[in-house]
């Protein structure tokens, strides 16, 4: 099986062409290739082989991509490491993965450059372990989700269709590539097109419209967060946004007004992507050029299947809320040792996300929210995207969560958290009457608090366990 998304099965004919460049580096695809083989010799010297783990931990620089597939180039599989980890938190997942070998900012110059013509060739194979990437933890250890090269060439194929990917395309990955929708979107989907990839250390919403303006991308792929410090800078910061066909929202739950915002200012459509790293990155999205649906974040990706499943199993009719499920290519093979969560996930065929949603008559799914942020007040069910739905139609509101406060009557009460746009103003007071004209009494915030910044967890998403400690005083 072809695997495109390596190096080594690049056409000659791309040889030439930009690959991939950040602050530092600037390669063609062939300058690139040769990078992978010259570190995958280095690997090989280390005890890198087939079946090995090689942990990467580095911030965002072409390094990093070139360890990765240098680890592919072995047979080896990779997990990126988030470079700000503590050394607990890094020292877990480079025991749990079982790597031998750890690229970082101490060693990372010791790569070489030109390769020696030493390595045999290539055999990786479609079922040969890719990445582990670790899950964030919310709900404890971090677990390591094994993706094989299969994973991934499934996800690449159905992206690169789905948003018409070709070798005239550049993408500029601001995301972490500790995270698979870096890797998968921002990375391996245009390297297999032969398109270009900038790479940006970090985001600061100046310097990133800067990058747009100087580089000229044709697409890139962010989280919500990101948007909303975009939108939110002076009306007179007016960059060229031309080069711009599309661009991707993931990760986390954003309003449509904030999509409305993004388009009306910047001049390019924004599109809503869903997924799981369980999925390889993503199972739906909004069509570039079709029809999109505010509130919604599209239908299924191709070779994918959706479905909205029952407690009792079953699958429900569109219209109807439930779990959301999936099956396809993309599906993980399972969590590294973790033989009862994998079949807790896997068990029955589909891929249970955990996720709340609903699919119309279209297939397009709408995210309710997420099973475990589930807020029972009384026994009364209450979803916290709704409410914080309304809080983003105050355009003084930056980012909003709603989390489950601890009562003694009713179990669980509701309680707000906001942040406001940059000089903006407005007490909780005002928040909280705008609630009460747009919801039933149960569903509005017993206290709403404005904060600074609301807590991110490593990949950007806000921090729902973290306010939740914040509520029991843990």
């Amino acid at each position: 099986m072809t695997l495109d998304h390596l190096p080594w099965h690049r056409p000659a004919a791309y040889d030439d062409r930009p690959c991939v460049r950040d602050e530092r580096t600037e390669l063609t695809y062939r300058a690139f290739g040769e990078r992978v083989e010259a570190a995958a010799e280095h690997f090989a010297r280390q005890g890198v082989g087939r079946g090995s783990v090689v942990a990467v931990m580095l911030a965002n620089r072409v390094e990093l991509l070139v360890a990765i597939m240098a680890a592919w180039r072995l047979g080896a599989a990779a997990t990126p490491v988030n470079p700000t980890f503590t050394a607990a938190e890094a020292g877990h997942q480079v025991s749990d993965s079982g790597a031998i070998l750890v690229i970082d900012g101490d060693n990372v110059a010791d790569l070489p450059t030109t390769p020696a013509g030493t390595l045999p060739p290539a055999r990786t194979a479609s079922g040969d372990l890719a990445l582990l990437v670790y899950t964030s933890g919310s709900t404890g250890r971090p677990k390591g989700v094994m993706l094989d090269h299969g994973n991934i060439e499934a996800m690449i194929t159905s992206m690169g269709e789905a948003i018409a990917i070709g070798p005239d395309d550049h993408c500029l990955l601001v995301l972490p590539l500790f995270h698979v929708n870096a890797i998968c979107v921002s990375f391996l989907t245009p390297m297999s097109a032969g398109a270009q990839l900038s790479v940006l250390g970090r985001f600061h919403p100046v310097e990133f419209l800067r990058a747009v303006e100087a580089l000229r991308p044709t697409y890139f792929s962010a989280v919500p967060t990101i948007y909303s410090h975009l939108v939110a800078l002076p009306a007179e910061v007016r960059p060229d946004t031309s080069s711009v066909r599309f661009a991707i929202c993931g990760a986390a739950p954003a309003p449509p007004e904030l999509f409305a915002a993004v388009e009306e200012r910047f001049g390019f459509p924004l599109v809503e992507g869903y997924g799981l790293s369980e999925g390889t990155c993503a199972s739906t999205c909004n069509p570039v050029d079709g029809p999109r649906k505010p509130g919604t974040v599209g239908p299924a990706l191709p070779g994918q299947l959706v479905a909205i499943m029952a407690p009792d199993g079953t699958l429900v009719a569109d219209g109807e809320r439930g779990e959301v499920v999936i099956k396809g290519a993309n599906v993980m093979r399972g969590y590294l040792n973790r033989p009862e969560a994998t079949a807790e996930a896997l068990g029955d065929g589909w891929l249970h996300t955990g996720d709340v949603g609903i699919l119309d008559e279209d297939g397009y799914l709408r995210i309710v929210d997420r099973i475990k942020d589930l807020i029972i007040r009384g026994g009364e069910n209450i979803y916290p995207k709704e409410i914080e739905n309304v809080l983003h139609t105050a355009p003084e509101v930056l980012e909003a969560a709603v989390v489950g406060g601890p009562d003694p009557v009713y179990g669980e009460v509701v309680v707000a958290f906001v942040s406001l746009r940059p000089g903006s103003a407005i007490d909780a007071e005002t928040l909280l009457a705008r609630c009460r004209a747009e919801l039933t009494k149960i569903k509005v915030p017993v206290a709403l608090h404005v904060l600074d910044a609301l807590p991110k967890n490593p990949v950007g998403k806000i921090d729902k366990p973290a306010l939740r400690a914040r509520l029991s005083g843990a």
